[in-house]
């Protein structure tokens, strides 16, 4: 019965919205300028997608580490241990990624075409870290989804003021030790972390102008890190690139295609934008 519910939690969490008729992301453009060791973020669609985004306050809700094809990997281990856990054809790319429902798995990327996305790519990541990094991921595939993960995360982010003491988050009350649950964005901090590359680390000053680097607790991360971080360079790939017309008012701005409800008090038609009004700020 407790099985029979929790799966019906997590599918209800899971369900997606249908995709956009027209994507934010060129897939295609964007599957040609991966390389491994890259994190690809995911403007998720699902109900779990929604929590994550309130709590991160960011559009990003999931993050997978790109690791190429079978042959990409270096350690003849590691890819025999990738072997076992993908069975499709080796020219695929893939990606490893923890989800709600899933844990850690390795997938084709082709499940996020048409999706919205962005590369963020580590800044100088020699060949050797990168394959060490893309083997601690590997090492990975297999654990379960840690949903209380999120939950500790939201009580840690909230103003400790006004959080009762007995709901405040319990990451750091806890002796660390091998976790056999992650979230998306925890195992990829762990790589990462395993060959001591920067994502949003501390930065003290001591003594005589010397700085130090403090390593940020994984548990913490967030996929909107990626972005925000200085150690990542971010590469997008818009589905319609203003670099196809002379400026951007020339863009197709007009058409026949309307707008529906919902829609309607997002964004503006060509008639409203007409309408001097929107753009006075006196009133």
């Amino acid at each position: 019965m407790i099985k029979w519910i929790r799966n019906a939690v997590v599918n209800g969490l899971t369900r997606k919205r249908p995709l956009p008729n027209t994507p934010l992301s060129d897939f295609q453009r964007i599957r040609h300028e991966l390389k491994p060791c890259d994190v690809l973020l995911v403007e998720g669609r699902s109900r779990v997608s929604d929590v994550i985004k309130i709590i991160t306050q960011s559009s990003w809700s999931h993050a997978a580490l790109y690791i190429g094809r079978l042959h990409d990997i270096e350690d003849p281990a590691m890819r025999e241990l990738l072997a076992q856990h993908y069975h499709g054809s080796p020219e695929r790319q893939l990606i490893i990624e923890s989800e709600l429902g899933l844990g850690t798995v390795v997938r084709p990327i082709t499940v996020y075409e048409g999706e919205h996305l962005r590369i963020c790519r580590p800044r100088g990541l020699g060949y050797k870290d990168g394959q060490r990094a893309m083997g601690y991921a590997i090492g990975r595939i297999g654990t379960a989804y840690d949903v209380r993960q999120i939950f500790d995360l939201a009580r840690f982010l909230f103003p400790w003021s006004i959080m009762p003491r007995r709901w405040r988050s319990s990451l750091f009350s806890t002796r660390p030790g091998k976790s056999t649950h992650t979230v998306c964005s925890t195992m990829i901090a762990e790589a990462f972390g395993y060959i001591h590359f920067p994502i949003l680390p501390l930065v003290k000053r001591g003594e005589g102008d010397q700085v130090q680097l403090f390593m940020r607790n994984p548990k913490l991360c967030t996929p909107s890190d990626f972005d925000y971080s200085p150690y990542f360079d971010i590469i997008k790939y818009p589905f319609l690139d203003f670099q196809h017309h002379v400026e951007p008012r020339l863009l197709p701005w007009r058409g026949a295609a309307t707008l529906t409800e919902e829609e309607r008090g997002l964004y503006l038609t060509q008639v409203d934008t007409q309408d001097e009004s929107l753009y006075d700020d006196t009133q």
